[in-house]
């Protein structure tokens, strides 16, 4: 009896298709800009590849509803879940609208170790920092200090952030040979070195 009571325990019961779509959304926003493979969707939850894919396009018919803001898209073999190009206009007005002229600390911090480091993943900024970076790199990149300059070898082929010209024309530098010099005692102390961007032009 014991025996056969320890066996129904380890029975998963399986997941419903509400539950799947709730999950790997959950999945997908969590995951940022690195997105999520197959192998990660079907590991996690336990199904095959075709139920994944199933439910995959589900999502993506769901979110393609014209009043839906985000959409689903593959990428290197990795799903991400990404806002619609034409809103972006409109969250570029939500970074330049009044009270964000300045850049916060956190992203100072994000901007400072882009500047040092590139070119540089989010899931690396974010090793060095501690904290989730997602909406301070949307903020550099709508203030055009900081762009797209590749991909990450390797599975996912994660962003590689670097940054702009106008980066360089905000601090009055040519180059980015005149950034002062980082100790190397103090490398990943970039709170330290984002005192450097300060007074950044609205």
């Amino acid at each position: 009896m014991r025996n056969y009571l320890l066996q129904a325990r380890k029975v998963q019961v399986p997941l419903s298709k509400k539950s799947l779509l709730g999950i790997i959304e959950a999945l997908l926003f969590a995951a940022g800009d690195e997105g999520v493979s197959m192998q990660q969707i079907t590991n996690v939850l336990e199904i095959t590849e075709i139920e994944a894919t199933n439910v995959i396009e589900e999502m993506k018919e769901q979110y393609n509803d014209g009043s839906r803001g985000l959409q689903i898209i593959e990428v290197g073999g990795v799903f991400q879940m990404v806002t619609k190009k034409e809103h972006s206009d409109y969250l570029k007005k939500l970074v330049e609208s009044p009270g964000s002229g300045i850049l916060s600390q956190a992203a100072l911090e994000t901007l400072a170790i882009i500047a040092y480091k590139q070119p540089i993943t989010r899931v690396e900024i974010e090793e060095i920092r501690g904290v989730k970076t997602d909406r301070s790199l949307q903020t550099l990149t709508a203030k055009a200090l900081i762009k797209e300059v590749g991909r990450a070898e390797g599975t996912g082929r994660a962003i590689l952030y670097g940054t702009t010209k106008e980066f360089l024309d905000c601090f009055g530098l040519k180059t980015l040979k005149e950034l002062p010099p980082l100790e190397e005692a103090e490398e990943d102390e970039f709170d330290e070195e984002a005192d450097l961007f300060f007074g950044l032009p609205n």
